[in-house]
């Protein structure tokens, strides 16, 4: 199931909306449209317009008598619609992805033209990802991974081990970049108790 996200760049458009509750309604059939509007993050009265839409295209239908019992199924055509629908989606994101990675391969790269060649990233999440994926476009060599947290300390990444940022002081990489695009400068202040002024830090805000 694809949950929603706040965003102040991508709004959720009418299309994406609608496939989030074909997406609700064939993860669960008996949910009622309460259950669905929580789990699609929009209201109930829209969640209703959207049902109302839904059956009189014939991509779902309703079972039960009251509000109550009320409960919705995909129909063929529904499945139909919903899979041409998901793949669009996945498409565009893939697409969306390609552009984004391209961007901060740009940035990296000129990581490289100050005369960085060995980096070790800092910090393991879903952005992470996307920079280890940006850094195979560079000239840039990654030597390391370190994150705080204790829990992914010691598993692999990208074939790498996942160390304590402690590691920093004896992989000696020429620059440590910070792979989160949040709370920067609180990752920055920490990265630098540890290594104080022996590397450089990089922020991918500063490009």
């Amino acid at each position: 199931m694809i949950s929603p996200f706040n965003s102040e760049f991508l709004s959720p458009t009418k299309l994406f909306r609608r496939l989030s509750v074909m997406l609700s309604i064939s993860d669960a059939p008996n949910k009622s449209q309460h259950a669905i509007a929580r789990q699609t993050h929009l209201s109930s009265s829209m969640v209703n317009n959207y049902i109302k839409s839904l059956v009189r295209e014939g991509l779902i239908r309703v079972s039960g008598k009251t509000n109550r019992t009320q409960r919705y199924h995909l129909t063929e055509s529904g499945q139909d619609i919903l899979r041409e629908d998901f793949l669009a989606y996945s498409a565009e994101i893939v697409r969306l992805y390609g552009a984004v990675k391209f961007e901060i391969a740009g940035m990296l790269q000129e990581f490289y033209n100050e005369g960085i060649r060995s980096v070790v990233l800092f910090g393991v999440a879903e952005t992470a990802e996307v920079v280890h994926a940006a850094m195979k476009h560079t000239d840039l060599a990654i030597i390391g991974v370190v994150d705080s947290d204790m829990k992914k300390q010691g598993t692999p990444f990208n074939g790498l081990v996942i160390k304590a940022p402690k590691a920093l002081t004896e992989l000696k990489p020429d620059a440590v970049v910070i792979t989160s695009f949040g709370k920067q400068e609180e990752i920055f202040t920490s990265i630098q108790k540890i290594v104080g002024n022996q590397m450089p830090i990089k922020k991918l805000s500063d490009y």
